[in-house]
């Protein structure tokens, strides 16, 4: 099944990808490798906002998880031209939490990403992965991931 039909499939249709908001750009390829900058927690409904711990539970952490990784994949069909069949396989997500000083639960959030990159892409979907807290993220979002991918 092509990652467009899984896509279809899931119900999950990639939006166009962001534009950066500042001095940087996107993605960067190298070789068959493409580093797509951090994706910050925005959907069709906008930008989800809070801190794990407080304002947000460990689901609505992973749902905005999912959001940044469905952007990550919006990224990737840029880099390869609008043909996402390029995609490989996920190679590693860093994964950033707005949390509390003493939430924990990090990894759960960014399942959330990790979990819809395996359901949408199978085995080339499985990745390395780091998941950390920080005090604040731009424009108080829940969630950044960033990611690296091998395309063809």
């Amino acid at each position: 099944m092509t990652i467009t039909a899984r896509l279809a499939e899931l119900g999950v249709t990639l939006p166009d990808a962001p534009a950066p908001a500042a001095n940087y750009v996107p993605f960067v390829q190298v070789g068959n490798t493409v580093y797509i900058s951090g994706q910050i927690s925005n959907g069709p409904d906008g930008l989800v906002t809070g801190k794990l711990g407080d304002t947000l539970d460990v689901s609505a952490g992973a749902a905005a998880a999912k959001l940044c990784a469905i952007s990550l994949l919006a990224q990737v069909k840029a880099a390869c031209g609008g043909d996402i069949e390029r995609l490989v396989r996920v190679i590693k997500l860093t994964g950033f939490v707005n949390s509390t000083a003493d939430f924990t639960d990090q990894p759960k959030v960014i399942n959330g990403a990790s979990d819809f990159l395996v359901d949408a892409l199978g085995d080339a979907g499985r990745h390395s992965r780091s998941a950390v807290s920080a005090a604040s993220l731009p424009l108080g979002v829940a969630v950044e991931i960033e990611g690296i991918f091998e395309i063809k």
